[in-house]
């Protein structure tokens, strides 16, 4: 589904990504490691088209995206949360997912508001109150449901929980084994690595801008230390 090879780019003048390859196969959850500040956002950021690559090869579902605007990639069917959320602050809870939602691939059961609010009942206690209004947490899940909204092949997610109280965490997590469960495709970049060594189909760890290592559940298992050394905090 998504196929990332040799990626580079840069901020300005300075090389930021140098050599990024990643893959998500349809169905998987495939997560992005690494210490702060070793290129795990601007991985994101270039896949989306927020940041242009200089090099290197980034498709999906066989479509070449180099060059693409945000907004042109998001159509083809990925679904960003991205890290800060990034909620329309003054719109409430119900007009922050309708906002963006379509249905652009025909899918024969779309998201819709009540599938959102059955996955996140605090939304739906919430529906009228103004996105600002809400704790970290529930921006978050709010962050999500209008991602889920826009009816993505594939679900991006930047920092899951960070900064989140642990009854919070484990609610999002729920919600997404829930997705896994459904063969939603995921990328998640989080530091919680108890949890994604239980979730995640394959791992990628990122160290300066560059892959160093790359597995499945078992390959990960096989070579934990030294995939913890690499991404310790």
């Amino acid at each position: 589904m998504l196929k990332v090879r040799g990626l580079a780019a840069s901020y300005g003048a300075s090389q930021v990504l140098f050599d990024i390859s990643l893959d998500v196969a349809p169905g998987e959850v495939v997560t992005l490691l690494g210490r702060n500040g070793m290129g795990k956002t601007t991985t994101i950021r270039a896949i989306m088209g927020l940041l242009g690559a200089s090099a290197g090869e980034v498709s999906f579902s066989g479509v070449d995206l180099r060059g693409w605007a945000a907004d042109r990639i998001a159509r083809l069917g990925i679904g960003l949360v991205p890290e800060g959320r990034l909620i329309f602050p003054t719109l409430n809870v119900r007009e922050n997912l309708v906002a963006t939602a379509a249905n652009r691939r025909g899918v024969a059961q779309p998201w819709t508001l009540e599938r959102v609010f059955a996955l996140f009942p605090r939304l739906d206690e919430r529906q009228e109150q103004a996105g600002r209004t809400l704790s970290g947490g529930e921006q978050q899940m709010l962050a999500i449901g209008r991602a889920l909204m826009t009816n993505p092949s594939l679900l991006i997610l930047d920092e899951a929980t960070e900064g989140l109280a642990p009854v919070v965490r484990a609610e999002i997590w729920r919600c997404l084994e829930q997705l896994k469960g459904q063969g939603q495709s995921i990328l998640l970049v989080d530091k919680n690595i108890a949890v994604l060594e239980r979730l995640a189909d394959r791992h990628h760890v990122v160290e300066k801008g560059r892959t160093i290592w790359s597995g499945t559940r078992a390959d990960f298992l096989r070579d934990r230390e030294e995939v913890h050394r690499h991404v310790s905090f």
